[in-house]
């Protein structure tokens, strides 16, 4: 993926992710989540249509996410490790575990997600 999206367009794709809105079901969404006003609502939408991110049909501005959460997670932890860890997942992963703040069961469920990609 080459769509870079920032927070402000991650915000729309999160009512999207969740299922086909108009760009007023989102306006509503937006505007009781964060306190946006319509126009920087529309104003977004149209910037996630431009970069081919969100895909817009009548009737009623029809809004559909043309790209999936688990694509822009993906983009987002690969560039979030290259900038910040020198390319090394290593280096993310020893910053987690670092942290200290890490549940036994998050811990467990690492060790269960490292187990199985082996």
């Amino acid at each position: 993926m080459n769509i870079k999206l920032f927070d402000s367009e991650l915000k729309v794709m999160e009512v999207l992710w969740r299922g086909d809105a108009t760009a007023k079901q989102i306006a509503e969404e937006l505007k009781r989540d964060t306190g946006w006003n319509v126009n920087t609502t529309y104003t977004v939408i149209k910037k996630c249509i431009a970069k081919g991110a969100v895909q817009r049909s009548e009737p009623n501005f029809l809004c559909h996410a043309l790209i999936a959460r688990k694509e822009v997670q993906q983009a987002e932890a690969e560039a979030l490790i290259g900038k910040l860890f020198d390319g090394s997942p290593e280096l993310l992963f020893a910053s987690l575990l670092g942290s200290k703040k890490l549940s036994g069961k998050q811990l467990d469920r690492l060790r269960q997600m490292i187990s199985e990609s082996e």
